[in-house]
């Protein structure tokens, strides 16, 4: 799908001219630049707030408890690029909501009135997505998979010695995918209200969403553990399942306000 494809669904259909390629650009740009500015200042409060973030991040070590040690920093500068790293990750959750706004804004300025005004409420129910998976893998999933590690390690016969960057990488990176994970609903009836999926296209290649859904919770856990996979793809299979329903829904509310 090209620029101009996308740009398609910012035209109001009642309107008999289009936008400038140029002028969608222009948009783009700004929707961009004010992403990074939002960005920008989460970041600053985070940074601020820095050792809060280590302690709360390192709390999932207490399964392993005081065998772990301490983590390790081997570079002098892991200090001040470790806490703009978690910034950085810090500052993509407490701003979700404004950034999906700001994309929201730029894809979506042909709604109508009504549609509108179920904006806020569905940016909300996206960031409650968001948040209930980095939730879920924070205080369960997490602590399972670096047990896990720490298990396998010590079967080796090798001494478990982690350093901040290494575990920082794989916590924030870990705990951000499951969460944005947790956002297939809104994918998929995004592409539902675009009218680039169905009801009936979504029922018939069930069984192939979930054979990629099982594939992506593969890639994303890094653990062979067949009940933290499980853990991962079954809340997507679910999350899948009622968008399909909820696809329905739509088309048969769509059908109704079609005149006949």
């Amino acid at each position: 799908m090209t620029l101009r494809d996308i740009f398609k669904f910012r035209e109001v259909p009642e309107s008999e001219t289009s936008k400038p390629f140029l002028e969608h650009l222009e948009e783009l740009r700004w929707m961009i630049v004010k992403m990074a500015i939002t960005l920008a200042a989460a970041m600053i409060v985070c940074f601020t707030f820095r050792s809060t973030l280590v302690r709360i991040l390192q709390a999932p070590l207490r399964d392993v408890g005081s065998q772990i040690g301490t983590l390790k920093a081997l570079g002098i500068t892991d200090s001040i690029v470790i806490s703009f790293h978690l910034a950085f990750y810090a500052g993509i959750v407490i701003s979700f909501p404004l950034l999906l706004y700001f994309i929201a804004e730029f894809v979506l300025p042909a709604l109508t009135a009504v549609e509108k005004r179920f904006l806020f409420p569905a940016i909300l129910v996206s960031f409650a997505l968001f948040l209930l998976g980095v939730t879920l893998c924070y205080f369960w999933l997490l602590p399972k998979t670096i047990l896990f590690f720490f298990r396998d390690t010590e079967s080796l016969g090798w001494a478990p010695t982690w350093t901040v960057q290494q575990y920082y990488s794989f916590v924030t990176r870990f705990t951000i995918g499951f969460g944005l994970a947790f956002e297939l609903p809104v994918v998929v009836l995004a592409l539902v209200r675009f009218g680039l999926i169905t009801y009936r296209f979504m029922a018939r290649t069930r069984p192939y969403a979930v054979v990629l859904i099982f594939i992506l919770a593969t890639i994303i856990t890094p653990t062979p553990d067949i009940l933290t996979l499980i853990a991962m793809a079954l809340p997507m299979c679910l999350l899948y399942e009622s968008c399909i329903w909820i696809a329905w829904l739509m088309e048969r509310r769509a059908s109704k306000l079609i005149p006949k």
